[in-house]
């Protein structure tokens, strides 16, 4: 399952989230959402993981990406490669 580390008020973020819910994903089945606001777990894993503190971060397996449009170029792509993301 793909994990979108975020906080809700961040514009970049709820511009991913926007598009999953526009693209039919659902949270807990398609995607986690972690919470990775400054000084959370989060975050930490974030900068662990990609190795910059910054967030939308997307994980997906193998794939680690940080910017929005790409997370959602990515995820389009998925989709219709796959036909589904789940």
């Amino acid at each position: 399952m793909m994990k979108l580390f975020q906080y809700d008020t961040c514009p970049y973020c709820a511009y991913v989230r926007g598009h999953f819910s526009e693209l039919g994903l659902k949270e807990g089945k398609d995607y986690e959402l972690v919470e990775a606001s400054k000084g959370t777990p989060g975050r930490e894993e974030v900068l662990r993981l990609g190795g910059l503190s910054q967030v939308p971060f997307l994980v997906d397996g193998d794939i680690r990406m940080y910017e929005s449009r790409d997370i959602v170029d990515y995820v389009k792509s998925k989709i219709q490669k796959l036909g589904s993301v789940s």
